[in-house]
């Protein structure tokens, strides 16, 4: 494993840099992933080497230890490379921090998971979303079930968008418990459990490469102690704000660095376009140079909003006002996003939306900001009845 930092400990620069370098090599293969919605394993053998699966694994376990600030700043060096790549990252670093934050699951288990991590690549992802639930954050409680089984458990249920299926170690399943009155919460499913399916069904606009495949279990069993987390229906309401500031600020760092990638092959492309009856460059055009004024002004208010937080975050701990701010973070971020490749397609018209152009891609990518939860109308909802005072 490439050595990142030198003592005394790891700095942001210091993970950041090989990240960056990483991305490079990994949009060469890009377009590729995209056209084929091929897993990108090798671009996890790489990010293994140079120790940056392991950013949030606490040192003593041999990780790096680190936070929030981070972990944003590190998968948006990705995304800008290969996005599909970044989710499956991000989705990990989430999952695999927030409950070492929290201290809600055994510490045996963590311990553990940390432990596989370290010694080759072991990663994590929430399995929330079914059929007939939809998205839990709008209520209701899912039909995947655990019964009580000895002295274990067993789940039968079907999971969708199990984003990162084809590499992930552990998938962390929402379900419910068999009871008269059932409790909800996280049960740990091993990959190589019996019983556990992954149905290759992904075939998306944007993200393609991310294997979000679904999820089967025929009657899997687990031990007790990967029950991690599990309360009555209510106690699960309001969200915790160590797990929402998480989601929101990764993932909005991921796709303003996709909106990132589309700025820079636009402006390579602006000084490199030089039309006929012009004799310059359209980057010389008052015009252009004002649209991508507008590009830069919304990528800047995006980064400030989830870098500031994120650090805020890692400086002064997690209140429910930060996780609502993040939340609030998170739209304006994802949609200054969406808003700087619209300006850059409609900058340069056919051409960016070709399937041989860079750009077209980006943009299918990073409309999948707006399905990520909290759904803008959520967040819109949260924030207005907020300000009313409203319950």
């Amino acid at each position: 494993m490439a050595v990142l930092i030198d003592a005394p400990g790891p700095t942001v620069d210091g993970v950041v840099a090989p990240a960056r370098a990483l991305a490079a090599r990994f949009a060469e293969t890009a377009a590729e992933y995209d056209r084929t919605a091929v897993f990108p394993f090798a671009n996890f053998d790489e990010l293994r080497a140079e120790g940056l699966l392991n950013l949030t694994v606490p040192a003593e376990f041999g990780g790096l230890g680190m936070g929030l600030e981070p972990a944003c700043r590190v998968v948006q060096e990705i995304a800008r490379g290969e996005p599909s790549t970044a989710l499956v990252l991000a989705m990990h670093y989430i999952y695999s921090a927030v409950p070492a934050v929290v201290g809600t699951w055994p510490p045996e288990v963590h311990a553990q998971m940390y432990r596989e991590s370290v010694a080759g690549i072991a990663l994590v992802n929430v399995m929330r979303v079914e059929p007939e639930l939809g998205t839990p954050t709008r209520g209701g409680i899912p039909a995947t079930t655990a019964h009580r089984d000895g002295t274990g458990w067993r789940l039968t249920g079907h999971k969708l968008y199990a984003t990162g299926s084809p590499i992930l170690r552990y998938f962390l399943t929402w379900a419910r418990t068999g009871d008269p009155e059932p409790e909800v919460g996280f049960f740990l499913v091993p990959r190589d459990t019996p019983g556990l399916e992954i149905v290759e069904t992904w075939d998306h606009l944007g993200m393609r490469a991310t294997g979000s495949h679904d999820l089967l279990l025929h009657g899997v069993r687990i031990p007790a102690e990967y029950a991690l987390d599990i309360r009555p229906p209510a106690a699960w309401i309001p969200p915790e704000p160590v797990t929402g500031a998480w989601n929101n600020l990764v993932l909005a760092a991921l796709y303003v660095g996709i909106a990132h990638a589309a700025r820079n092959w636009l402006a390579g492309y602006l000084h490199e376009r030089v039309p006929a009856n012009l004799g310059a460059s359209l980057a010389t055009l008052p015009r252009f140079q004002a649209a991508m004024g507008e590009i830069e002004t919304l990528l800047f208010a995006a980064d400030r909003l989830v870098f500031g937080l994120a650090a805020e975050a890692d400086r002064d701990g997690y209140t429910p006002e930060l996780a609502a701010g993040t939340t609030m973070a998170k739209y304006t971020a994802t949609n200054n996003a969406v808003r700087a490749v619209e300006i850059a397609i409609g900058l340069i018209g056919n051409p960016g939306l070709s399937r041989t152009n860079p750009l077209e891609r980006h943009y299918r990518d990073v409309l999948c900001g707006r399905v990520h939860v909290p759904q803008d109308d959520m967040v819109l909802s949260m924030a207005g009845k907020a300000a009313l005072g409203a319950g």
